[in-house]
C-alpha cells in the first residue's frame, strides 16, 4: 500500500489540511494518508509555538478525519519515538515496522527553504520521495496544485479571542473546541 506521512503540529488541524490530504487521495498518489501529529517539534523553540497538548491534538486529529475522509489515518507514533521529534527518525521507523508499505512524505512548499535544517533530508529525499503540495506565498518548484493560505497560527488567534473560525475547521472540531477551547485567556 502507497502511504502519504502527513506530519504536523495540527494545533489544530484546518480545512486546508483536509484539502490537501483529500487532494492525495482522489488522485490517487496514495491509498491512504497517515496524519502523524507530532509529539514535540524540533523547532518548537526556535518557533515559538506553543503546541496544545499531543493526547488532544491527536482527539482533533480524529475528529477532523472522520469528517474528511475513511482514507486518512491518525498515528500516534511519535509518542514512541525519543524527542524532539525528527521526520527522518518516524519514517525509517514506520518503514522498520511496516515493511509492507511504501511511505512517502507529504509537505508543503513553504518547508523546502528549511530543508538545510532539518536531520537528514537527503535520507529523505531518497527513500521517501516527498509529495510537496504548493502553498500560497511560497515558490511551487513542481508547479503542483496550491492549496488555500489559512494558518494555524491565525485560527488560534481567533480561538483565544474566543471566536470558532467555522470555515476553516471541520464541523466535529468546532464542537470539540467550542467545549474546551485551551487557547482563550
Amino acid at each position: 500500500m502507497k502511504i502519504a506521512v502527513y506530519g504536523g503540529s495540527f494545533n489544530p488541524p484546518h480545512i486546508s489540511h483536509a484539502l490537501v490530504a483529500s487532494w492525495c487521495l482522489w488522485t490517487g498518489l496514495v491509498d491512504q494518508v497517515w496524519m502523524v501529529p507530532v509529539f514535540r517539534h524540533a523547532f518548537e523553540d526556535s518557533h515559538g509555538k506553543k503546541l496544545a497538548p499531543f493526547k488532544m491534538r491527536v482527539m482533533w486529529c480524529k475528529s477532523f478525519s472522520s469528517d474528511v475522509h475513511s482514507g486518512i489515518i491518525v498515528s500516534e507514533v511519535e509518542s514512541l519515538l525519543p524527542t524532539p521529534s525528527y521526520t527522518v527518525d518516524t519514517l525509517l521507523y514506520l518503514q522498520d515496522n511496516f515493511p509492507e508499505h511504501h511511505f512517502r512524505l507529504l509537505v508543503g512548499s513553504d518547508v523546502l527553504n528549511q530543508t538545510q535544517d532539518w536531520k537528514q533530508w537527503d535520507t529523505i529525499e531518497s527513500r521517501f520521495d516527498p509529495i510537496v503540495v504548493g502553498r500560497s506565498g511560497y515558490e511551487n518548484p513542481d508547479k503542483t496544485v496550491a492549496f488555500p493560505a489559512i494558518s494555524s497560527t491565525e485560527i488560534r488567534t481567533e480561538l483565544a479571542e474566543g471566536r470558532i473560525p467555522k470555515s476553516l475547521l471541520t464541523a466535529s472540531l468546532q464542537r470539540l473546541l467550542k467545549e474546551n477551547n485551551p487557547y482563550v485567556s
